[in-house]
């Protein structure tokens, strides 16, 4: 009986030995290990045809870090591509190696990179993980985003451009790895049309994080995200000669899509049809120079035939002074209309781009010169509002203005929460790919607005923006906040109740003309 159950504990102990050795020599396996462990779910490893998976070159280049062969690496990858996922895995991996380890692990914000080390520290305290690699959390380590194995290795999340004190990454006087400094990316979308944040983080990251590498240059660092401006941090690693890079696209050069399972071709050309600069920059780690248009020419279409307008609306964009050098004040018409294909309602609706001029005024003619302009617009179709930015002259403009009878105003108030200009811009250009905005044939404004557009680009380095405002306002209204469509409704139910009494009153006729027979 001894002997037998001395060969079963022999064979667990060397099962749980050879499991052991499995993990610990594969990234991809200690992932889906863990991931269903805390998850429930598993992860998937996608298997392209007759192409390797994207998680397999990214684990293969972490490998590289770990084995000392590579010090500086940046792995660019398009968004929700399973990323950070592999770099927190990558993390409790190497801790259960060497778990004396220092780790700085750095994001867009404290709170995801806390978010992150929470999940590393979720990994090493299952028991699992525990008893497969001996490894401990110190009694007194309870945060979760600095946090310190009882042989002293540490995990510290950190928000980009935060304080750093006392704490670093990697270990001295030692020939194997001993941590890294982990960036996972750095800055929001949102926020990469903005020079000064991104001179900020860059000055960050030159000046603050790299001097926390406790092994010097032996210390390795690790760049994983998406490209979003042309100057953006990721732009200036690939110049430095040390950094190696892993570019990954989500259209690879002869035309396949690199994980098919989270986005077909399918998928990916209709994304980059719709806004190829946000798609250029994030999928295809491209991002467009700054002389490149936003916006080009063919996706304007020009109408032979009006459409069947449901209403018009006005956008004010009001300039702060009458010197050239600066914005002008903008008045755009716009008209609203649903969709034909083929004689039948698509349910869609475009705008239409009815009229616009743009002028140079004194404030005290604004109202003047509105007046004009709304004027030549009732020729039209009785415009349901007008809507007018809220700034010096826009906000008298508006207040002279809310006194006329039956004229609908609506201020246009330009928050940090709307974001920047170009960001404005960026949002239009989903709609303008799809030629969701056309102009009327032989108009006098056409090519003045045309040729407006295609000069907008994504570093903002254009002369001017007013009418590409106006544009952007109008836009909002229709699809964004869909305050435009509000009034189509409204618009619908007045000629439904006109259409029912008039068949009421029909009705009435008939009955009273057969009790006069």
């Amino acid at each position: 009986m001894e002997n037998e159950n001395a060969t079963v504990d022999e064979r667990i102990i060397r099962e749980t030995a050879e499991v052991k050795a499995s993990l610990l020599d594969d990234l991809l396996l200690f992932t889906q290990t863990f991931y269903k462990l805390r998850t429930g779910r598993d992860f998937k490893i996608t298997w392209p045809i007759s192409r390797e998976s994207h998680y397999l070159v990214i684990g293969r280049a972490l490998d590289r870090v770990f084995e000392g062969k590579c010090t500086n690496l940046l792995i660019n990858v398009p968004p929700r591509y399973g990323k950070s996922s592999l770099l927190i895995n990558w993390v409790a991996w190497c801790m259960a190696r060497y778990p004396d380890s220092n780790f700085l692990y750095v994001s867009v914000s404290a709170e995801l990179a806390t978010k992150a080390t929470a999940e590393i520290r979720e990994i090493m305290t299952t028991p699992y993980y525990r008893n497969m690699f001996h490894v401990e959390l110190r009694g007194d380590s309870q945060a979760k985003d600095n946090f310190t194995t009882t042989a002293g290795g540490t995990v510290l999340g950190l928000g980009s451009g935060a304080t750093i004190v006392g704490s670093g990454a990697g270990l001295r006087g030692v020939e194997r790895f001993g941590g890294a400094i982990v960036l996972d990316d750095l800055m929001k979308p949102s926020e990469a049309t903005s020079q000064t944040i991104r001179e900020g983080i860059q000055d960050w990251y030159y000046n603050t994080l790299i001097s926390r590498k406790n092994g010097g240059v032996k210390t390795p660092t690790v760049f994983l995200g998406q490209r979003l401006h042309e100057y953006d941090l990721a732009a200036h690693l690939l110049a430095e000669p040390e950094w190696e890079s892993v570019v990954l696209k989500a259209i690879d050069d002869s035309g396949n899509a690199l994980c098919p399972a989270l986005h077909t071709i399918q998928d990916l050309r209709r994304l980059q049809e719709q806004q190829p600069y946000v798609f250029n920059a994030q999928f295809q780690q491209s991002p467009s120079g700054e002389g490149s248009s936003l916006f080009k020419a063919e996706n304007f279409p020009i109408l032979d035939t009006e459409p069947n307008l449901l209403m018009t609306f006005l956008t004010v964009d009001t300039a702060e002074t009458i010197k050239q050098i600066n914005d002008a004040t903008v008045f755009s018409l716009w008209g609203v209309y649903e969709i034909i294909h083929f004689d039948k309602p698509t349910g869609r609706y475009a705008l239409h781009w009815l009229n616009c001029v743009e002028i140079f005024v004194e404030p005290k003619d604004l109202q003047a010169e509105f007046m004009q302009f709304y004027a030549a617009a009732c020729k039209f179709k009785l415009p349901s509002f007008a809507a007018i930015e809220k700034k010096s002259t826009g906000v008298t403009l508006v207040s002279v203005l809310s006194t006329i009878q039956g004229l609908n105003i609506i201020s246009v108030d330009r928050t940090s929460k709307s974001g920047s200009k170009t960001d404005r811009h960026l949002s239009m250009q989903q709609y303008i790919t799809q030629k969701l905005i056309t102009f009327p044939y032989g108009a006098q404004h056409v090519r003045m607005c045309i040729d407006h557009m295609t000069k907008i680009n994504a570093a903002g380095t254009q002369r001017r923006s007013d009418i590409c405002d106006s544009c952007f306002d109008a836009v909002r209204m229709v699809y964004q906040d869909k305050t435009a469509l509000h009034f189509i409704a409204n618009t619908k139910v007045s000629q439904e109740q006109s259409k029912s009494i008039m068949r009421n009153q029909l009705l009435q006729n008939t009955q009273r003309a057969e009790r006069w027979d």
